[in-house]
């Protein structure tokens, strides 16, 4: 990504604090605010910029990302958040603890092969018989997709989060909610589907999840 000015990186980081804190990111009003600016097209300004450079990927009229929400998620940084290892426990008979520093896992270690995996926010709440609900950042990976395993699915130029399934010549969409219909994709139709990407895990205020699948 190409360098910011310092003016640039003082907004951004107000952007990165307003995040951690809110988890979403500010209006243009809400940053302009942040910032000192009179008006809001400052803030639009800046963030064009971010974009132009890199660090904010646009989806919509109003609607910004980051394009690393891993990276400025809250406790993590540039190098990925880590987690210290303080000792080990028995899983079996009870035992005395052990206490002894064993180092750090880190983000890396958790999702291998991080340069494939990337976030998009949930909208929505049909996959959350899978703790998966609306305003959560679902990690994917972009790998192929077994019958039977979840994703996120690109079809008409509308995107959804759903566990995939082939039948015959067909293509069945699951959600993961009762009060939510399969979408049934019929043959020549998903010659127009294209697989985005394969859910890994998700992420809100709670934490990071990783799939047990």
């Amino acid at each position: 990504m190409e360098g910011l000015t310092p003016k640039q990186q003082k907004f951004y980081n107000s952007l990165v604090s307003f995040f951690q804190k809110h988890l979403r990111l500010p209006s243009h009003r809400e940053a302009a605010q942040l910032n000192g600016f009179k008006s809001a097209n400052s803030s639009v300004q800046y963030h064009q910029t971010l974009v132009e450079k890199g660090y904010l990927q646009k989806d919509g009229s109003e609607n910004y990302t980051f394009r690393s929400p891993i990276d400025v998620w809250p406790g993590s940084d540039k190098s990925g958040s880590s987690i210290p290892i303080l000792g080990e426990i028995t899983a079996g008979a009870m035992q005395e603890a052990v206490e002894a520093d064993l180092g750090e896992l880190t983000f890396e270690q958790l999702f291998p092969k991080t340069d494939n995996i990337f976030a998009l926010r949930v909208k929505g709440m049909s996959m959350k018989e899978l703790d998966i609900t609306d305003g959560d950042f679902v990690l994917l990976s972009k790998t192929e997709l077994r019958n039977g395993d979840v994703g996120a699915v690109l079809y008409e130029d509308e995107t959804t989060l759903k566990r995939v399934y082939k039948e015959k010549d067909k293509l069945r969409l699951e959600p993961a909610n009762p009060d939510f219909d399969d979408i049934v994709i019929e043959p020549g139709e998903s010659e127009e589907v294209r697989i985005l990407g394969k859910y890994i895990g998700h992420m809100n205020g709670q934490g990071i999840f990783k799939s047990p699948f």
